[in-house]
């Protein structure tokens, strides 16, 4: 861990309240001995906006060119931590040559209903796979004297509304899937910032609720940084503050100074709260100018190699009948059909909008692998073109099919404009525009090789273009260097081993939030609890069109040899893996557990692990993935903690969430986790404790006859399952008289003492 600079501030309360809003658009104040930083978005390159022209929130104001790197989709679909690194160490060293100190990013936050406008900013719909890549983005930024801003924190999962509305949810799900990732980024890789979100978290406003910034954040995580809003969300900095909020952005002309003095001088807030967020922003610019390197260089060409080698393994093969892939180029002529083609749709719009360096355009790219003489191109339709939209050109369509009925093979470029997705607002279907689904229908009829290559940001609903295309080729939205990436796969320079991050489903109506989704009167209710992702559609039983964890190769591989051992710190799990195909490749090894007979609810398997395997064709190694104790845990309701459950734990290791490859079982001890019991607590509840038991049980049976015959009276009634439910105080009431409150409230107190039970508040 760096060592953080701690030198006491010597500013009057004006001044320290100064410090903690904003100097500019993109930067803090410069106040007292204290310097100003730059912070700017950088989840998937450095957006440094060109202040001669004024900045914005989305992004819409040129930036300084820089590289764009695919966006975290796709570096989450590459499953791969020690590239994530790279590629955030490239971003570091762009940031300090651009005179940045803080990059906005890395997004966390889950991927809940596929109609999202941001989904492309965030990694996963699983907090353990995001957790991990983001831990790691971290890392590799940080290990450049850069800051990151962990963001959007939290429960931020739509754009509509997004300044006022309220995430409403449980603590089950917002502890073990909407804070997860940023628990273990916190406690993993110490980001510099975490940033707070623009809504609500069950009505209290993010940047005003102090058990998230304050108890969690720092009491339980033990966050050391500093927080800052996201760009206008603060409304009450007095409240702010109080909640533990240090930094405002970006500037307030003074207004929100001027209310925190006030504040102070009339003993609404005190000095000291004032102090403590300063003195946390103070310790963030000392450290960030510290470690600054104005002189850095950086090589265009090496970051631009560096984003085509990220992106071509972020690249998902979804389908590939009869080995349509790998093309070989002797094998043309060619067809290129689509206007993505030629006008590459590579990042998604709004603030993370990249300035690239340079852009490769897939057609070229092809055409530098196969020969240029080989490949012909046709537009096909028009990108911009509404998603309901019908062909509004037959002549474009009628171009196409010929030019593919000519050829031996054809590749159509196939996704969504930047106008259809983008930040600021949420998608109404998860549909491809018609007009393309159209023109692949007709390629198709006369071109049985047809291969599809999607770009998009969210989720698409794929079935209706599964029988239509011999290959898919899922691309995201990959970067400057998509077009050289996607070539590299289609021709087999390198091949494919990306895996979604993402279920893709049968239809909208399937997922989870389709009925909450995205809320109304300002209140988003998160009715669909644990169960997002794969989660969901495991418990419903419900067809997929390409489950999460899914993805093929051009080799084969097989699982073998599976042993399982548990220790104090967790689940070690080891197998043998063989690359049995023709080709060289990477293999994504997913650890998945469940429990059986689980006394909460909850999914039947989670990812808990994985691990990138290389092989040379025909060889094998042994391969081993750890699984932490602690991510085995749910949380406890009513004990309000992190609990391992013991009992029987199904371990499945496997290509995808559902294509399981080795199965075992494992027993594991949980954690001692005795529920304290109270005068609320149930007859059921006391009857299980054994001291309770014995003291309580002759009276409940005394009241009912006894309670150890199944049957009361040739009723045909089972006592214990009528009356087990009361509340051991509302019994004892119904009986009028007998034990006092007094004398129960001893009993249980010896009771919860025999088991270590420590009731709340004690």
């Amino acid at each position: 861990m760096t060592t953080q600079h701690t030198e006491p501030l010597q500013l009057t309360t004006e001044e320290q309240a100064a410090l903690g809003s904003g100097g500019g658009f993109t930067s803090t104040k410069a106040v007292g001995d204290v310097p100003a930083i730059t912070l700017v978005d950088g989840s998937a390159g450095v957006r440094m906006q060109d202040m001669s022209q004024g900045a914005d929130h989305l992004g819409l104001r040129p930036a300084l060119p820089a590289t764009a790197f695919p966006c975290a989709t796709v570096m989450a679909q590459t499953w791969n931590p020690e590239l994530v690194h790279r590629v955030a160490r490239a971003l570091g060293t762009e940031a300090q040559a651009a005179g940045v100190q803080v990059l906005l990013g890395p997004g966390v936050n889950m991927k809940r209903d596929p109609r999202a406008g941001r989904n492309f900013e965030y990694y996963s719909e699983d907090p353990y796979l995001t957790g991990v890549l983001a831990s790691a983005y971290v890392q590799g930024l940080q290990s450049q004297g850069v800051g990151a801003s962990l963001k959007h924190f939290a429960a931020n999962n739509t754009e509509h509304e997004r300044f006022r509305s309220s995430s409403d949810v449980d603590a089950r799900p917002l502890r073990e899937i909407y804070l997860r990732a940023f628990q273990r980024v916190v406690r993993d890789a110490q980001p510099w910032t975490v940033m707070c979100s623009y809504n609500r978290i069950n009505g209290v406003p993010a940047a005003e609720d102090r058990w998230l910034l304050t108890d969690v954040l720092r009491g339980e995580w033990g966050f050391e940084g500093a927080v800052l809003s996201d760009w206008g969300a603060v409304d009450d900095r007095v409240a702010s503050v109080r909640a533990g909020l240090d930094l405002e952005m970006p500037a307030d002309r003074g207004k929100h100074d001027r209310a925190l003095v006030h504040a102070v001088l009339a003993g609404y807030l005190s000095a000291r709260q004032v102090e403590q967020a300063a003195e946390r922003v103070a310790r963030l610019a000392r450290r960030a100018k510290a470690a600054a390197r104005p002189d850095t260089r950086w090589d265009a060409d090496e970051h631009h190699a560096l984003a085509r080698d990220a992106a071509a393994q972020g690249l998902v093969l979804l389908k590939n009948d009869d080995a349509v892939l790998p093309l070989v180029a002797a094998e043309g002529p060619l067809a290129v059909i689509g206007e993505f083609a030629v006008k590459p749709r590579c990042q998604g719009g709004g603030s993370s909008y990249v300035t690239a360096t340079r852009i490769d355009v897939p057609l070229d790219e092809i055409r530098a692998l196969a020969g240029e003489a080989l490949v012909e191109y046709a537009p096909g339709f028009t990108a911009d073109a509404a998603a309901d939209a019908a062909p509004d050109d037959p002549a474009l369509l009628r171009e196409a099919v010929e030019l593919a009925a000519r050829s031996r093979t054809a590749v159509i470029f196939l996704g969504l404009a930047g106008s259809q997705e983008a930040e600021g607002f949420d998608r109404a279907s998860i549909e491809l525009p018609q007009e393309q689904l159209e023109l692949l229908r007709a390629v198709h009829r006369v071109q049985p090789r047809t291969v599809v290559v999607l770009a998009h940001g969210g989720v698409l609903r794929l079935a209706p273009l599964i029988d239509h295309a011999a290959a898919v080729l899922d691309c995201g939205l990959s970067g400057q260097a998509a077009g050289g990436a996607v070539a590299d796969v289609l021709f087999g320079r390198v091949n494919p081993s990306g895996r979604l991050a993402e279920t893709v489903p049968e239809r909208i109506e399937s997922t989870p939030a389709f009925l909450n989704f995205p809320g109304e009167n300002l209140h988003v209710r998160y009715g669909e609890g644990l169960f997002i992702g794969y989660r969901w559609y495991d418990v419903r039983k419900l067809e997929v069109t390409f489950p999460f964890g899914h993805g093929l190769s051009y080799t084969t591989f097989r699982y073998s040899d599976l042993v399982l051992e548990g220790s104090a710190e967790g689940v070690t799990v080891r197998l043998r893996v063989a690359n049995t195909g023709s080709r060289a490749g990477r293999e994504i090894v997913q650890v998945y557990t469940g429990v059986a007979g689980s006394t909460v609810v909850r999914p039947e398997q989670e990812l808990k692990g994985f691990a990138p395997v290389w092989l040379e064709r025909g060889e094998e190694r042994e391969v081993t993935v750890q699984v932490r104790r602690e991510d085995l845990a749910y949380w406890h309701t009513a004990l309000d903690r992190w609990v391992v459950e013991g009992g029987e734990y199904t371990v499945g290791v496997g290509a995808s969430s559902r294509d399981i490859r080795l199965t075992g079982q494992l027993a594991l001890t949980g954690d001692h986790a005795p529920v304290p019991l109270t005068p609320g607590s149930s007859i059921t509840e006391v009857l299980a404790n054994p001291v309770a038991a014995a003291e309580l049980g002759e009276l409940f049976g005394a009241a009912f006859g006894g309670l150890g015959d199944s049957q009361a009276a040739g009723m045909g009634l089972d006592i214990l399952k009528m009356i087990g439910s009361t509340p051991v105080q509302r019994f004892l009431t119904s009986l009028g008289g007998g034990m006092g409150l007094a004398q129960v409230q001893d009993i249980l107190d010896r009771a919860n003492a025999a088991v270590g039970a420590v009731p709340n508040g004690r």
